[in-house]
């Protein structure tokens, strides 16, 4: 009996066994289609960024050949008009040389007539020069030189001003739809302010909330849930869920400084490191401390290969594209990206002005596009 019950109690074990040998399998299973999935899906997504950017070269390519084409036609032309005016000019000329041919033959005779005058003296009325003749040549070069005035050729530079003109309103036209990434990136631009109950005591916000700068004395304010009171962080008042959203940050003069977004859940009490901006997964920053930029979420820093000490730092958030990048907003030029994929909460603007830096860093970091006091919240 008792051997009987040891073996359904095996039977029972390697059902069991067997049972979680094929649920394992089917896991790996399903692991293993989502890794084809991710795999599938990364392919499709470089190639349609490779089909996108093929698109932008080309269109930039026939934008090129149209001015090329356009300014070939143009040059034709100035060419042409120069060409006729040069010609002219040499039909001038030649006249001018074949009347002076004809003078220094007259010439020629009348030096061979002087000349046999002093030996032969009878000969002189042979080698007479008639002064109508001469009168005739002094009309002949008068009315030649009449005739032959340089000013009388000329281009039409009215004309060439024009086209100068209009070469130059295009130019003005195309600068103030270049850079195309910064129009359309600027078309993103959200309002907003920064929320003066979530900012650590030595932060003095700027009662439009487009400001903070760092205070060495410690205010006396409430100890409100939502305050950081270690980090010196400040988050906006606005939240944002969907769309495309750009702000720009004046960093100028500043030393240290940390700017990003984040979740409204991230941790604000505490030493924790969480607390700080890109350290944890609920934000995403860029650092400039001592001359280095850094991009930091998860806790994970990407040094940037940036040396310059910008003055303004855009920062855009892309709902569709789950993206946060920071870029220097002067040229637009991109610094870091992050992808998220999906952004599982709304997400605020969040700025660091860092603390003094031993008194090299008191300028304030201020929002650029910041709501003027009068606007609504």
């Amino acid at each position: 009996m008792l051997a009987s019950g040891v073996t359904t109690l095996n039977n029972v074990d390697h059902e069991t066994l067997e049972k979680q040998q094929e649920s394992l399998k089917k896991q790996r299973e399903a692991v293993k289609y989502r890794l084809k999935k991710l795999a599938a899906r990364q392919s499709e997504i470089t190639k349609k960024s490779t089909v996108i950017r093929e698109n932008i070269i080309r269109k930039y390519r026939e934008i090129q050949a149209v001015l090329d084409e356009d300014l070939r036609i143009t040059l034709s032309h100035l060419e042409m008009e120069e060409r006729a005016a040069v010609s002219a000019l040499d039909g001038l000329m030649e006249r001018n040389c074949s009347l002076i041919q004809e003078i220094e033959q007259d010439l020629a005779r009348l030096t061979v007539a002087l000349d046999q005058t002093d030996t032969e003296p009878d000969s002189m009325s042979f080698f007479s020069y008639p002064e109508q003749q001469d009168m005739e040549t002094v009309d002949r070069v008068m009315d030649l030189l009449n005739r032959t005035d340089p000013s009388s050729v000329s281009l039409d530079e009215a004309k060439a001003e024009q086209i100068l003109s209009l070469t130059n309103n295009m130019l003005l036209l195309i600068c103030s739809q270049t850079p195309i990434i910064k129009k359309l990136i600027k078309s993103y631009s959200s309002e907003v302010c920064l929320d003066p109950q979530t900012a650590h005591p030595k932060l003095i916000i700027s009662h439009q909330g487009d400001s903070a700068t760092y205070t060495d004395t410690w205010q006396q304010l409430q100890d409100l849930p939502g305050r950081f009171d270690t980090t010196l962080n400040v988050i906006s008042l606005q939240g944002f869920t969907f769309g495309r959203h750009y702000w720009e940050i004046d960093v100028t003069g500043k030393t240290y400084w940390e700017l990003g977004v984040t979740y409204p859940k991230i941790p604000r009490k505490g030493t924790t490191e969480d607390c700080w901006l890109g350290r944890g997964e609920e934000s995403w920053c860029v650092e400039f401390f001592d001359g280095e930029y850094t991009a930091w979420h998860g806790g994970v820093p990407h040094q940037l290969p940036f040396t310059k000490r910008f003055s303004r730092i855009g920062i855009l958030c892309s709902f569709p594209a789950g993206s946060v990048t920071f870029l220097e907003a002067d040229k637009m030029t991109p610094l870091f990206s992050f992808c998220a994929g999906t952004f599982s909460d709304c997400l605020h603007l969040a700025l660091c002005p860092g603390h003094d830096h031993n008194g090299a860093n008191a300028k304030p970091i201020v929002i650029c596009n910041a709501p003027s006091p009068t606007s609504d919240l």
